[in-house]
């Protein structure tokens, strides 16, 4: 399938949406990657993975750019040749990326029971205002996603999800939140701002640093 959909936040941050239904062979037939990406994607034993990881190359095609032009920190973290950033998620069915001047972050995840049995691994001061009688998994679901964004963007593999990240109260809104991370360990403290939208029983949620 192409594009699923694009989201333009503004004329400088847009976010590229991939189902992905085509097969393996079929994502790889136009794909052309440099050297050390090209031996991450031979080194992935799970298909789900490796079409995962070629179906965001057909989402830079789309966003302008090509596989090298794409490149990873020591931690992990993506940027791109021309300066912008990029954040980068993909999960069973579809991919995302946003590209912007400005630190954003990504997350998509499939709404699972799942998500329920992990909650206390991850909900902290968020516990105030959850009702596990109202859209409790589709809640978490955005909390989980909104973390996975700030994670990325902050580019530290010291936050804790429960303890350090803080997602205020969204459930009266339609599509957008925001959120704290005060981490007294790194002498870290930011406020974020992220949105959110759900189709075919997944969660999507972007993030901007200075929004």
């Amino acid at each position: 399938m192409p594009l699923y959909k694009t989201i333009v936040h503004n004329s400088d941050t847009q976010i590229f949406v991939w189902k992905i239904s085509e097969t393996e062979a079929a994502l790889n037939a136009t794909i052309q990657l440099q050297d050390k990406h090209l031996h991450r994607l031979n080194g992935m034993l799970s298909e789900q993975h490796r079409k995962g990881f070629l179906s965001v190359r057909k989402l830079l095609n789309e966003a302008g750019y090509t596989d090298f032009d794409l490149n990873y920190d020591t931690n992990g973290k993506p940027s791109l040749a021309d300066g912008k950033h990029i954040s980068i998620t993909h999960s069973y069915d579809f991919s995302a990326i946003i590209v912007s001047s400005q630190n954003v972050g990504i997350d998509i995840e499939k709404q699972r029971e799942k998500i329920i049995k992990i909650a206390d691994k991850f909900i902290g001061s968020e516990a105030d205002f959850l009702n596990i009688e109202q859209n409790y998994k589709e809640n978490l679901s955005v909390i989980w996603g909104a973390k996975e964004a700030l994670y990325k963007m902050c580019n530290s593999r010291s936050l804790s999800f429960k303890q350090d990240m803080h997602i205020h109260d969204f459930t009266q809104n339609i599509n957008q939140g925001t959120a704290l991370i005060d981490c007294k360990e790194l002498n870290f403290g930011c406020k974020f701002m992220f949105h959110f939208e759900t189709f075919e029983n997944y969660t999507l949620v972007y993030a901007l640093e200075n929004e």
